[in-house]
């Protein structure tokens, strides 16, 4: 019996626990999506940026 009770208490809890979660709203998660993409588009082309620059100098000193 103790095999059978303890998963369906945990998933009992579990459920309890998600509702005292804080969901955000549709305009938040839109938000904050187009924050992540636009941090992470500026991260790739500076290190891109960085990149290029440090191969072509180094191109150079070992020509």
């Amino acid at each position: 019996m103790n095999l059978i009770h303890k998963p369906v208490n945990f998933l009992k809890e579990v459920k309890v626990e998600l509702g005292k979660v804080s969901w955000s709203t549709r305009e938040e998660l839109i938000a904050s999506t187009f924050v992540v993409i636009t941090a992470t588009a500026m991260m790739t082309l500076f290190i891109f940026v960085i990149d290029y620059v440090l191969s072509g100098l180094l191109g150079m000193l070992f020509k």
